[in-house]
């Protein structure tokens, strides 16, 4: 298991509506800026409420961050900022499967995250809701001219509405 933003928190001291606050010092936000391939991350923080029921705990709240990614045309740095409410529901890793083991979820389980033995990782979850918030193809400034001069065509000009339009143009010149 990762341990690059680890804020473990032990089920049993758990108490229900309890409020935890997470900010990342600098050798976390390096560590996860590494694993995620982001050029910086400035800053990475969190809140959630936590509620207990048995062996179940759900983090409800909010993950902001403020990062630079390269230009997937360029390289050049893109800076982004992340706001994005979480809601994750921690579980017990079913018998015979260990938490770090995948298996098969339903759409209704996208949220869930086991865990094994007595403690919970907070602090993982958050850096795993980050990656999925970052966008996948940051752009910066001159992306476009950058992509054009490489010879990449826009989605419009690749697309079959574009094809027919060369078709309908082309014998209308013709």
């Amino acid at each position: 298991m990762r341990e690059d933003f680890g804020h473990r928190l032990a089920i049993d001291s758990i108490g229900d509506g309890e409020r935890v606050e997470l900010m990342a010092d600098d050798a976390e936000r390096l560590a996860v800026a590494q694993r995620l391939g982001l050029l910086s991350l400035q800053r990475l923080e969190a809140h959630a409420t936590l509620r207990r029921n048995g062996a179940e705990v759900r983090a409800e709240g909010r993950i902001r961050a403020a990062l630079e990614q390269s230009c997937i045309a360029t390289g050049e740095p893109v800076a982004e900022h992340v706001d994005e409410a979480f809601d994750v529901k921690f579980v017990p890793a079913p018998d015979g499967v260990r938490a770090d083991e995948e298996i098969e979820l339903d759409s209704d389980d996208c949220d869930i995250v086991f865990y094994d033995g007595s403690a919970i990782d907070l602090g993982e979850s958050i850096a795993d809701t980050l990656a999925l918030s970052l966008d996948s193809y940051p752009r910066s400034a001159d992306a476009e001219s950058a992509l054009k001069d490489a010879g990449v065509v826009s989605e419009a000009e690749a697309g079959p509405f574009a094809a027919l339009a060369k078709l309908r143009f082309g014998k209308s010149k013709s």
